[in-house]
């Protein structure tokens, strides 16, 4: 086996635990920031500012910089409505869809002809659905 073979196998593995790493931290952090910002965000009390709140909360948690960036989208649970009734069964429930991006280093190389082009972005989703309306509430 030769040695940019070597080389490119490590630059491999270390991304690979540098992800799993922060895929690991991030789980942790992403479920704590949606119980405590998503469910009853402060200001206003629209998804979009509670996305925010979470969102920032991951990102100044985590502070993984350049290398990770975090996406969080919210919708209503729809499972809740009854047949032909134009109410749900259970109002303010919410799924939190939160996403870890990360970008391997370098994005390219090439050591002694061996060249090596990782994927773009790795990605990692948590999702958690919550009571907006009653804090601590987790379905």
């Amino acid at each position: 086996m030769s040695i940019p073979l070597l080389l490119v196998s490590a630059y491999v593995v270390a991304n690979l635990m540098l992800f799993v790493e922060a895929c690991g931290e991030f789980d942790r952090i992403a479920l704590d920031a949606v119980v405590s910002q998503g469910v009853s965000p402060s200001g206003e009390l629209t998804e979009d500012a509670a996305c925010a709140q979470v969102r920032s909360c991951i990102e100044d948690a985590m502070g993984h910089g350049a290398t990770c960036s975090v996406d969080v989208s919210a919708k209503e649970e729809s499972h809740g409505w009854a047949e032909g009734a134009s109410f749900s069964l259970f109002p303010g429930l919410t799924r939190y869809e939160c996403t870890l991006s990360y970008r391997p280093w370098p994005g390219s190389f090439s050591i002694a002809g061996v060249s090596f082009s990782p994927p773009a972005l790795l990605t990692h989703t948590r999702s958690l659905v919550v009571d907006r309306y009653r804090a601590g509430v987790v379905a």
